[in-house]
């Protein structure tokens, strides 16, 4: 049975392999582990920047999501961002990602001040994008655009 829960500065090591492994296998990128330690260590001691969530199966963290914050003015409400999204490669189809989905929801569903999910994709990552749309997930009304200053 897979469990989830809230990640602590225990699973920073893990958390920080992952991430690693996501963006090689997403979006082809090696990150610098210094930042996305530096990074992590900030999400894991301040839960207004997010906060990650591990899947585990006996014992074992098998997967990991993070949750993000936007407030929408035109909604009067938050809404979560799904990222940071993994599963390890052996438990891929195997309905881990559902499990994690179907648990962010019910935090949705319990907290009505939360009034939807977003994620982002690489438009490259066609196996994801089924995934998402067969949860239930909408990817045809936004496009985003970003700008970062390295």
């Amino acid at each position: 049975m897979i469990e989830i829960r809230q990640a602590t500065r225990d699973d920073l090591p893990t958390l920080q392999k992952f991430q690693v492994q996501l963006a090689l296998e997403s979006e082809g990128i090696s990150l610098d582990e210094a930042k996305l330690s530096a990074g992590l260590k900030a999400l894991l001691n301040d839960e207004h920047k997010g906060v990650y969530y591990v899947a585990l199966e006996n014992q074992q963290v098998i997967a990991c999501y993070l949750i993000t914050f936007e407030w929408s003015d035109w909604r009067n409400g938050m809404v979560w961002w799904l990222q940071s999204v993994y599963v390890i490669e052996s438990h891929r189809g195997k309905g881990v990602f559902r499990v994690m989905y179907e648990h962010v929801l019910a935090q949705i569903n319990a907290d009505p001040s939360v009034i939807g999910l977003r994620l982002y994709v690489d438009k490259s990552n066609a196996r994801a994008m089924h995934v998402y749309r067969a949860m239930g997930m909408d990817g045809d009304h936004y496009t985003v655009f970003e700008w970062m200053n390295k």
